[in-house]
């Protein structure tokens, strides 16, 4: 819940009132652990543009909690980063719930150091910000942007893996589906759909095709 914090932020009752300490967010917890688990390095990318779109408030918010999580002099954060931020601030609730299993699951993935660039883009909600009226103007945004520093070509294997697809699917008809027919690269609509993640599309569109 705390994440909804960071898109009400700019409202005068929480803007102005400057004492409020925000707590350490366990949902930023989850989303790091899928993004670590399951995001490709085809999706990867328009995460990190659309976490650079995102509201000045949100993006504060998600560096303030970046923060809580003790990075070192090189401004990056590790998995073991997560398991002492939670030590420092834990609660007796946190401490009587299941919350510390959780995050030795974390904390116990392999994964690179992030920067706040990585981590923005792991601990952005989509679903959350797919709620707000101004979702569209985000999501153009993040793709005019994806579009001039991180579109490309994308090759038949690489949309093979992503989708998971099985032999009898006929993959020209799904690329066609992908790209852009001017250049190859990903359409606005695809963009969209790697924001979201792959298993509804897996488990609802490619079914067409079979």
């Amino acid at each position: 819940m705390l994440l909804w914090l960071s898109y009400f932020a700019d409202h005068p009752w929480i803007r102005d009132y400057e004492q409020v300490n925000i707590p350490l967010d366990m949902l930023i917890y989850k989303h790091v652990k899928s993004y670590i688990c399951s995001s490709t390095p085809l999706r990867k990318p328009t995460l990190k543009a659309f976490a650079k779109t995102c509201p000045m408030s949100q993006i504060s918010y998600l560096r303030n909690q970046f923060m809580l999580l003790g990075l070192n002099k090189s401004g990056y954060v590790s998995m073991h980063n997560f398991k002492q931020a939670l030590l420092k601030n834990a609660t007796d609730a946190t401490k009587d719930s299941r919350v510390f299993d959780f995050v030795i699951s974390v904390s116990s993935l392999q994964h690179k150091k992030l920067d706040f660039e990585e981590f923005a883009a792991a601990a952005t909600s989509i679903h959350q910000m797919e709620g707000l009226d101004s979702w569209e103007e985000y999501a153009r945004r993040a793709f005019e942007l994806f579009d001039k520093e991180s579109n490309r070509l994308i090759m038949i294997e690489e949309l093979v893996s992503e989708l998971g697809l099985s032999p009898s699917i006929p993959v020209h008809v799904v690329l066609r589906d992908w790209i852009r027919h001017s250049d190859g690269k990903l359409s606005f609509l695809r963009f969209i759909k790697l924001l979201h993640g792959m298993s509804s599309y897996k488990k609802t569109e490619l079914n067409k095709v079979q």
